[in-house]
């Protein structure tokens, strides 16, 4: 009877139990663009920006008011031609970008850390500092020297996706027409190299073709770091229900993204912003505020998405439904493109964790799908290489 009445009031006391806040979760986002505000004269990653004149949607200031406690800072490089010249300058600008994240971090080293493992990012965070991963979005960069990796693997970057809006040396992208029909030779080699290194594999932005293709080559589990569903919604960046089973059966993880949830309006006058927005840092702090003026103007009568937060969270929603809660992680494309009406940057991120749990999720699902299946990817692609 002892027993029994003790047994009950463990039970009591398990029912009871608080929930876990939003904060207590280790949160983690997959691809943060924020590196391209770095280098901005006069700007401080720890300063605090006012979103009518700044656009900036990461900083130290917001990643406290949203809990996130860190990411993956993206190294993105943009494309241009597939010649000696063009690879020469993106490995300089990559180099660049790079060394600008190691810069502008390690300046508060009260408040972040730079993680290269799983096991770096628990720690880190038990210290309670925010966590710095490195990810290089495309690969163009590296030209045809693949022994580049491991240049880039000692600089920190342990995420990497072969290809961004166009074809390149590595594979098809998901926004053009196919060369290779998904890897090239040298993007199969790319394949092995990431794997021997221990480097995860990011899908976002490949072809199905490519997908497909490094599924069935990688010998660990295949991360897409910003990516959404295209049984929500048909784009070819985002992956189709029958892919997402399948990454899912080989142990990979797809982190929902804020983009293509609708179609992009990318009018002309949008467009002229974009170019100027890429090259932010080179534009005078009076140039800057003037474009944020220019933008959220343009918000107001054209928004660039279709879409707010109830849609995200229906998107969010159906990836859960279709991959389960092992598989599926967040990466909203923040300070790239990324943020809607009502989940406009970081900040928000605790209305994600009121919603999932109104739709029934436990604090053991909202653990994985906020940080736990991202560090399970990264250890996993660590213990593939350690086994080669």
């Amino acid at each position: 009877m002892f027993a029994l009445l003790l047994l009950a009031g463990c039970a009591t006391t398990q029912a009871e139990a608080p929930r876990k806040a939003h904060r207590d979760f280790l949160v983690l986002d997959t691809h943060l663009d924020t590196p391209l505000h770095f280098g901005r004269p006069g700007w401080s990653f720890a300063g605090h920006h006012d979103p009518a004149t700044d656009l900036v949607q990461v900083d130290l200031e917001r990643m406290d008011a949203g809990a996130l406690d860190g990411g993956f800072f993206a190294i993105y490089t943009e494309q241009g031609p597939l010649n000696a010249k063009g690879y020469a300058d993106a490995l300089a600008f990559a180099r660049g970008r790079s060394d600008l994240i190691d810069h502008t971090l390690a300046a508060f080293p009260n408040r972040i850390d730079f993680a290269t493992t799983a096991a770096d990012a628990r720690r880190i965070d038990r210290a309670g500092l925010r966590v710095a991963f490195k990810s290089m979005e495309n690969s163009y960069p590296l030209g045809e020297d693949l022994s580049l990796l491991r240049e880039f693997h000692d600089r920190g970057v342990r995420l990497a996706g072969p290809v961004h809006g166009a074809n390149n040396q590595f594979a098809d992208s998901s926004g053009d027409t196919p060369k290779w029909n998904g890897l090239s030779p040298l993007g199969r080699t790319w394949v092995k190299e990431m794997n021997r290194l221990g480097m995860v594999i990011d899908a976002s932005h490949a072809s199905d073709a490519a997908f497909d293709q490094m599924l069935e080559l990688s010998k660990s589990p295949l991360l897409l770091s910003h990516s959404s569903g295209r049984g929500a919604f048909d784009h070819p960046r985002n992956l189709d229900d029958s892919r997402i089973r399948k990454l899912a059966a080989k142990g990979g993880a797809i982190c929902v993204s804020t983009i293509f949830l609708s179609n992009m309006n990318m009018g002309p006058e949008r467009a002229a912003l974009f170019s100027r927005y890429e090259h932010i840092a080179d534009l005078s702090p009076e140039a800057q505020a003037d474009l944020a003026r220019r933008w959220r103007a343009l918000d107001a009568t054209q928004p660039i998405w279709a879409a707010d937060f109830e849609r995200y969270m229906a998107m969010v929603l159906h990836v859960i439904e279709v991959a389960g809660v092992d598989h599926v992680c967040f990466g909203a494309d923040w300070d790239g493109g990324g943020g809607l009406p009502g989940i406009e940057d970081i900040s928000a991120l605790p209305k994600v964790t009121e919603r999932l749990r109104a739709a029934g999720y436990s604090d053991a699902d909202l653990a994985k799908m906020w940080g736990g299946n991202i560090l399970r990817v990264v250890e996993a692609a660590a213990r593939a290489a350690s086994t080669q």
